[in-house]
């Protein structure tokens, strides 16, 4: 894939290369047109009348001809040099860019078998080259490929903790020495390749956070983490996701903390569909969604902690469609919706703490739909705005003992 990139750059380089023919024809008429346009120009602004054609050809007349006529050869040679530098240039660029690409093509085969190595130490150095040649690129089409493997790379699947050897055996007896030497060389792998992992997550965050159209920017650059497996720390916080599609569709939270504070989603698609936020502290804390599409379809927030505390949405579309709140806290407080489109529809409120303390909803932007409140706490009551599309009605009358809201929004007593 990489291969036909590299040859479809490489040809729309050369496809703008004009054959010297056509660009010397094209140069000597675009040089006819500008003198003509010149001559006729100053003629119109001395207000010539007409030229007198009684006068006889003198010696400095002819002298002045003939500087005229090398003038005009010496013009045609500078304007065939000129082309002729021009295709130089070009093709000088082309093949820096063919050698450039070259030498990307042969750092990327051994970053990529370091990658593939038995040893994590050495599959380590590939992920910082990988790393490195996706900063050095000499497009966005090469960077993208990096970035692809080293996602691709936390797709695999991988061994799980092997936990502690149990001492005694339930029949009572005791492991071995040998027993205990392997259990712990299968531990060390364990703990020495999920450190390979959190590099690879360490570095995307880094990099997202680097403004974009600066050296060793991804921002713009897809992210597939689809159903990647996120079990210790990971910062995005202040990253910025903008026209790229970044997906942890199906990826499982279960340990750590993950922060997403201060980031920005402004365009682009970014999917949470189907993740499992269970056991982590993930952070959207000061998070602005101001365009593009976030879904986090079929979520479901099982166990730990969710924030969205101070987060504004406004001009996009965030989606909670069918997201299952089943067991941890989910916090809204301060929370700003004031444009766009934020859907609860057919949501599952079932357990666990839900709160949208102090939080703002301006305009008709969030919808309650169909969900349904079985079970934990929804605290409404401490919000601002009028009640979101669809709330009341979800909630029914009369009000569940597990959904708190505002005085002004409770419905008539029957």
């Amino acid at each position: 894939m990489m291969s036909r990139r590299r040859s479809r750059s490489l040809n729309e380089r050369e496809l703008r290369l004009w054959r010297v023919g056509r660009a010397l024809a094209l140069t000597f008429i675009a040089a006819v047109l500008v003198a003509g346009g010149v001559f006729y120009g100053l003629v119109d602004l001395l207000d010539f009348q007409e030229i007198d054609t009684t006068a006889k050809l003198d010696a400095k007349t002819l002298f002045d001809l003939v500087k005229l006529s090398f003038g005009v050869v010496a013009g045609a040679g500078a304007l065939v040099a000129l082309v002729v530098a021009y295709r130089r240039q070009r093709v000088d660029e082309a093949g820096a860019h063919r050698e450039a690409t070259r030498l990307h093509t042969e750092r990327f085969s051994q970053a990529v078998d370091k990658l593939g190595s038995d040893s994590p130490a050495v599959r380590l150095g590939g992920v910082h080259a990988l790393a490195g040649l996706a900063d050095d690129a000499p497009d966005d089409s090469l960077r993208q490929t990096c970035i692809d493997v080293l996602c691709a790379y936390l797709r695999l699947p991988f061994s799980p903790d092997p936990g502690d050897l149990p001492d005694p055996f339930p029949d009572g007896t005791s492991p071995s020495e040998e027993r205990r030497d392997a259990h712990q060389d299968k531990k060390d792998r364990y703990r020495a390749l999920r450190e390979v992992r959190h590099t690879i997550l360490r570095l995307i965050g880094e990099h997202y956070r680097i403004p974009k159209g600066t050296h060793r920017s991804w921002q713009g650059c897809n992210l597939d983490l689809t159903g990647v497996t996120i079990d210790g720390e990971m910062d995005f916080s202040g990253a910025t996701f903008s026209n790229g599609d970044v997906t942890f569709a199906g990826a499982t939270f279960s340990g750590g903390r993950v922060l997403f504070r201060g980031a920005t989603f402004s365009g682009g698609s970014v999917h949470f569909s189907a993740a499992t936020f269970s056991g982590s502290y993930v952070l959207f804390d000061d998070a602005t969604f101001s365009g593009g599409d976030v879904h986090f379809m079929a979520t479901d927030f099982s166990s730990g902690h969710v924030r969205f505390s101070r987060a504004t949405f406004s001009d996009s579309y965030v989606d909670l469609f069918a997201a299952r709140f089943s067991g941890s806290d989910v916090h809204f407080t301060g929370a700003m919706f004031s444009g766009g489109s934020v859907r609860f529809m057919t949501t599952t409120f079932s357990g666990g703490n839900v709160h949208f303390g102090r939080a703002t909803f301006s305009g008709n932007s969030v919808h309650f739909d169909d969900a349904r409140f079985s079970g934990g706490n929804v605290h409404l009551n401490r919000t601002t705005g009028p009640a979101p599309a669809g709330l009341l009605e979800a909630v029914g009358n009369p009000v569940p003992a597990e959904v708190h809201l505002r005085p002004d929004w409770l419905p008539p007593i029957q």
